[in-house]
């Protein structure tokens, strides 16, 4: 019986694994990563701006394919969160178009929130810790996500603590402000979609001040950027994917009015 057990669960890590492979693999996109297109001309409206970097243990992926780490979900996560943003926001974002930048790129201050994808795998340089710091001391907003585990999370804090040498990561609760900034979450029990294990909402204050601003936020055993990407294709349940636009949403209106 034990060992039926054990195989039973054993099993079950495996096809979550493979299926969590498949989906930021790209899911029948035909191809091992996806083209990273041109960044659209500036002109002052909301665009999605992803965080690009080079992973610290390199660019091999599931079965031998490609994997940038840092453009999982790129770019139909982005395109649907932004339609989502535009129906039911006072914001007006570019729909199709997103915009991709290194850390240590002078072009990213001209937008007020990011998103990085796989922090986990993160490897930044000197010269993007220095970026990313400036970004942040300017009025930057960070959103960190899909990444899972104690070792994805010792090597985020680690490049944080390279980042902000003084700052400290707090596990947030829904009394924060940014859980009720436009959608109100009743609670912040999620899961990780693929692994069942317990997400955790962390930020890092201002000072370590939690008076003060937020400087990011990171969706620690958690994957909304999947939910996004596929919530066209019922891949997840539609409450899964609602839930994961709320976030979303309510980060971005925080962020743009603080």
């Amino acid at each position: 019986m034990r060992r039926r057990c054990i195989l039973a669960i054993a099993t079950g890590l495996l096809l979550a694994t493979a299926a969590s492979a498949r989906a930021q693999s790209g899911f029948g996109r035909g191809r091992d990563v996806p083209e990273i297109l041109p960044n659209p001309r500036y002109d002052g409206r909301f665009v999605f701006a992803r965080l690009s970097f080079t992973p610290s243990l390199g660019e091999a992926g599931f079965m031998g394919r490609g994997d940038r780490k840092w453009d999982h979900d790129y770019p139909r996560a982005e395109r649907h969160f932004m339609q989502i943003l535009r129906e039911i926001t006072s914001l007006r974002p570019l729909l199709d178009e997103s915009s991709v930048f290194a850390l240590d790129d002078p072009e990213l201050h001209k937008y007020p929130v990011s998103y990085m994808s796989e922090p986990g795998f993160w490897g930044p340089t000197d010269a993007e810790v220095e970026g990313l710091r400036r970004y942040l001391a300017k009025g930057g907003f960070v959103i960190f996500d899909d990444f899972a585990g104690p070792m994805q999370w010792s090597n985020f804090e680690a490049q944080m603590r390279r980042v902000v040498p003084d700052g400290r990561l707090v596990q947030l609760d829904r009394t924060h402000p940014i859980f009720d900034s436009f959608y109100r979450i009743e609670s912040l029990d999620f899961t990780h979609p693929y692994y069942g294990v317990a997400s955790a909402f962390y930020g890092m204050f201002e000072g370590n001040d939690p008076a003060k601003r937020l400087l990011l936020i990171a969706n620690f055993n958690n994957d909304i950027g999947d939910l996004w990407e596929f919530s066209d294709t019922g891949f997840f349940s539609v409450n899964l994917s609602n839930e994961a636009y709320k976030l979303g949403v309510n980060y971005v209106v925080y962020a743009m009015t603080r």
